[in-house]
């Protein structure tokens, strides 16, 4: 089983005669029918909101799109915010889920009406304190502690995580609230990343129905949404199978009938926050490959690197390759795909066995849709690379620029001389 582009040789080619690689590419088409797959399958549930996390893709051509099928965003920054804010969200489309929160950001998120998502006690006073009261409408994000297992295999360490309350604090910290003036209550949880699984919503969602039912008898507080974060993951490797969407609404659904509605909770919407899963698969890292080498292994250097895209540095994650044009050939050369930052994790695969690759040939990096372009950084003064969109239509339109010299020095307050060199150069490479 292989990964399949969602664009051809011919027109990566094209795009490379005008937009030089490195670039990032992103599907239009699957975006939009993945968002309406989303949609329907939680159709159940009236109130049901997907709040984009912007994190993932913050690019706002990418989340006017998403908005286009009634998501919200999901922001963690004042920069993420200030994005919503141009793109027109207000209220309750906009929630903030912060930890270590700087001063200044709940002020700004609550002139905007946003949703409040606290990850910890001791954030009621800094928050009360900021805006001289407590909202009527609050979130409380959650972590129940220990390891987290479907089917009796592990998926994450909530136990080991810096984010959310304790359950002790979670009850406190909505007495707190209630006292203080809270109206409208949230709770909130993320217990594993990237879960290939559709039990693992319908399993977050039972624990959290019941910790909303417990809640909500023993303080006295309404909830009225549960936002069951991100988490849904999406197939890397081309031998995983997929989510199924369709399942994992059905799968909450049963759970939220168990539980909730017994209890006369059934008015309770369901929220998500969805980055790598609504965009992940409908975006690739399109780089050329321009060097090899030969020496205790075979290297293919491309002119990409790990600040395109620094999961596979980082995490050592996986991510397909497909060299275009070559689909049919055997994959029977083993190399290690690099990139030329001077660290020796700069790799996009090691070991991976692959068509033999020649200077030139395209490689089409799957699954960079979330995560990717959003991670990078400018080590080596390397430059961030453009993002461009395939549209529905074929044509192709380039939704953030590349990075030049001039704004990598951009906040220096740097010399003449120093200016000279940059007009030379912007003037040699018109």
């Amino acid at each position: 089983m292989d990964k399949k582009p969602f664009a051809t040789r011919e027109q990566l080619e094209k795009i490379r005669e005008q937009y030089p690689t490195p670039f990032y590419l992103y599907d239009e088409k699957g975006l939009r029918d993945n968002a309406e797959r989303v949609k329907r399958a939680f159709s159940w549930n009236k109130g049901f909101r997907e709040y984009f996390a912007v994190k993932a893709t913050p690019n706002p051509s990418i989340v006017k799109i998403l908005g286009e099928y009634g998501c919200g965003v999901d922001c963690s920054s004042l920069t993420e915010l200030m994005m919503a804010k141009a793109l027109g969200y207000r209220d309750d489309r906009i929630m903030f889920s912060s930890n270590d929160t700087p001063e200044g950001e709940f002020r700004y998120v609550h002139e905007m009406g946003g949703i409040i998502n606290l990850d910890d006690i001791t954030l009621i006073d800094f928050l009360e304190n900021e805006l001289g009261e407590i909202p009527k409408t609050i979130s409380c994000r959650f972590n129940p502690g220990g390891l987290f297992k479907v089917s009796n295999d592990i998926m994450d360490n909530p136990g080991d995580s810096k984010y959310g309350m304790t359950e002790e604090q979670l009850f406190e910290a909505f007495r707190i609230l209630k006292a203080k003036g809270a109206e409208h209550f949230g709770i909130h949880a993320f217990l594993a990343s990237n879960t290939v699984t559709d039990e693992y919503y319908p399993m977050l969602a039972g624990i959290l129905f019941k910790l909303a039912v417990k809640l909500q008898k023993e303080t006295g507080a309404h909830v009225e949404f549960i936002n069951l974060s991100g988490g849904v993951g999406i197939p890397y490797r081309p031998d995983q199978t997929p989510n199924d969407i369709f399942a994992i609404g059905e799968g909450v659904r049963k759970v939220y009938e168990d539980i909730l509605v017994p209890a006369g909770m059934g008015d309770v919407s369901i929220y998500t926050e969805m980055g790598r899963y609504m965009v992940g698969p409908y975006g690739a890292l399109v780089t050329t490959a321009i060097h090899e080498k030969h020496i205790y292994k075979e290297y293919v250097g491309v002119d990409a690197c790990a600040v395109n895209l620094m999961r596979p540095a980082m995490y050592g994650a996986y991510h397909h390759i497909t060299v275009m044009g070559k689909e049919g050939l055997p994959c029977d050369h083993k190399y290690d795909v690099t990139g030329s930052l001077c660290e020796n994790n700069d790799k996009f695969a090691i070991d991976r066995m692959l068509p033999k690759i020649d200077r030139g040939d395209i490689l089409f990096i799957h699954d960079a849709g979330a995560h990717g372009f959003s991670m990078g950084y400018n080590y080596n003064g390397k430059l961030k690379s453009a993002e461009l969109l395939l549209k529905t239509d074929g044509s192709v339109e380039m939704i953030r620029r590349a990075e030049t010299p001039r704004d990598y020095y951009s906040t220096f307050d740097f010399s003449h001389e120093f200016d000279q060199v940059l007009e030379e150069w912007e003037k040699r490479n018109k």
